[in-house]
């Protein structure tokens, strides 16, 4: 085992010998052995390792990660989430990771609050419960009251789990490094990027304080819409390793028998987790990336409650931006609309074989011509996608990935709870409000204006100080470093005038374009003004150009 040089250092390699040893024989075990086996330093012990058979191989990878205990767990976790790392039927296994395993006694429990809190936990909380609410690889949940009697749920990180965690993290990172620079396929799939992301990743969640902070950032996005609730944050009792919030208490969004029992409008509940989901996007930037049925509660006034916060997602302006303009060209079914987007994300190269791509992507494009958007399914066209993103290695950021899968979440639940729930039709209307941002004056083009009235300002009280120097060079017949007769002043004038004039006709043109097609379901009256502005963006153009032929 010491001859495989997966490490950054020999001394790395041997200080964490057997945990090496450990994951490889898991591996094998599950029938890998063929894959270790591709390492240039193959060791005589892979040699002759059979794969299990190759329909079971997904399944064996998700026990294998399973079986290695948090770190490959959340490393499963995330990889569910990258299809362009893995092939399909690894993803959809990937999807089934159990994050469930058994408690920690409460001895070890109680030490590390009593660490945390620096008191006995009795004397910190009226009541708390020993036996846990639900346990998972990184931590556990309690249930206790405070000693004002409000009840709450105290997330416990597990003892003597960092030190596992790091050198897992160690490990993963020295893998990839070594097969980023020794195998073509770890330099096609960035590795080492995917290692460090993850390493990141698992940081943020070991550290409650950041969940916290979390909680407290939607609490504040949602302040004032009452269809969704946020639990407080008991920061007094919250530490990097111990999290107290408030505990709620409802019907799970998937119980349809018992919402149905409690009386609950479910078009309302389904609704009310889309609307919240596309403010999350849309709006804020900063969205829910684990919003499944579990996380999500009924309360008693209708509401709907989120708990855990660990896993978030954020995502620019920009990036929504053309989010928007790729859903636009998808409803348009136009493939080389598409691959030209999937271009400005960054998911592909500018050099990827274009007309084979746009092949591709016609191809599942032609599988939903004609088809009413209320018969489309988020969750089928992914899972349509994560071949094509496979094979074209489409690099999309993690956050971006994190983001199909949140938007699949959401639409499951929304059609569990109302069949003919239509995410796409009900996000449209928010999409062309994001898409008539980026041509209508708004509170971004406000503060760029005065930006730019701040540099103008200080222009024209450089102006006269400037021509003041000139007249007095002028004066004593100083030379000019820079002298311009009229003629040339009105040449100048005119260029700079004609390219100011250009860019702001294409910005109208592009940004009108664009909006013809989304706003095909909006009122008559805003599709007038759209197409009212197109032709006039057109004219002035033609108008532009004809000055131009005329030398004018």
């Amino acid at each position: 085992m010491a001859k495989i040089p997966l490490a950054g250092t020999i001394a790395g390699t041997i200080r964490h010998l057997r945990r090496y040893q450990h994951i490889f024989n898991v591996f094998m075990r599950h029938g890998f052995g063929f894959a270790l086996a591709q390492l240039p330093a193959e060791p005589g012990w892979l040699r002759g390792a059979r794969p299990a058979e190759p329909a079971t191989l997904p399944c064996h990878f998700r026990q294998a990660l399973e079986e290695l205990g948090p770190t490959f767990v959340k490393l499963g976790q995330v990889l569910s989430t990258r299809p362009d790392l893995l092939p399909p039927a690894y993803i959809l296994e990937l999807a089934k990771l159990r994050d469930a395993v058994p408690p920690v006694p409460w001895p070890e429990i109680r030490q590390v609050l009593e660490t945390e809190l620096s008191a006995p936990p009795e004397t910190v909380f009226r009541t708390i419960s020993p036996e846990p609410m639900a346990a998972a690889s990184l931590g556990q949940v309690h249930a206790a009251t405070l000693r004002d009697g409000t009840s709450v749920v105290v997330k416990v990180q597990r003892p003597h789990i960092v030190p596992t965690i790091e050198t897992d993290l160690e490990i993963l990172a020295d893998v990839a490094r070594y097969a980023a620079r020794h195998t073509p396929l770890g330099r096609i799939y960035r590795l080492e990027e995917v290692a460090e992301e993850f390493a990141e990743t698992l940081h943020n969640e070991l550290d409650y304080r950041r969940e916290a902070r979390n909680a407290d950032r939607f609490r504040t996005n949602f302040a004032g819409h009452s269809y969704l609730y946020i639990p407080r944050i008991y920061w007094d009792y919250t530490s990097a390793r111990v999290m107290v919030m408030e505990r709620i208490q409802g019907i799970n969004l998937d119980n349809v028998a018992a919402l149905d029992a409690a009386g609950h409008d479910r078009h309302r509940l389904a609704t009310n987790a889309s609307r919240a989901t596309i403010k999350e996007v849309l709006e804020d930037g900063f969205f829910h990336a684990d919003p499944h049925p579990g996380n999500l509660l009924v309360l008693e006034n209708g509401a709907i409650g989120v708990l855990d916060f660990g896993m978030v997602g954020h995502i620019s302006r920009q990036d929504r931006l053309n989010l928007a303009r790729l859903y636009a060209v998808v409803v348009r079914l136009d493939a080389e609309g598409m691959v030209e987007e999937l271009i400005r994300l960054g998911a592909a190269p500018a050099d990827i074989d274009r007309p084979a791509l746009t092949r591709e992507v016609q191809r599942f494009l032609n599988h939903y011509y004609a088809l009413p958007l209320r018969e489309i399914r988020a969750g089928e066209v992914l899972n349509e996608v994560l071949p094509i993103a496979f094979k074209y290695h489409l690099h999309l950021p993690t956050n971006l990935w994190l983001l199909a899968k949140t938007l699949t979440m959401t639409e499951g639940v929304g059609v569990k709870l109302d069949p003919d729930f239509d995410i796409f039709a009900f996000s449209s209307p928010y999409i062309t409000r994001l898409l008539l941002k980026t041509v209508l004056p708004n509170r971004d083009w406000v503060e760029a204006t005065l930006r730019e009235g701040a540099v103008w300002s200080d222009l024209a009280q450089e102006v006269p100080r400037m021509g003041l120097r000139l007249l007095k060079r002028l004066e004593k017949r100083e030379p000019l470093v820079l002298a311009l007769d009229d003629h040339s002043l009105r040449a100048l004038d005119r260029l700079v005038t004609r390219v100011a004039l250009s860019l702001i006709i294409t910005g109208m043109i592009v940004g009108l374009a664009l909006l013809v097609p989304v706003t095909a379901e909006s009122g008559i009256f805003l599709q007038a003004i759209v197409i009212l502005g197109f032709i006039l963006s057109l004219g002035l153009g033609g108008w532009v150009l004809l000055s131009i032929f005329r030398g004018q």
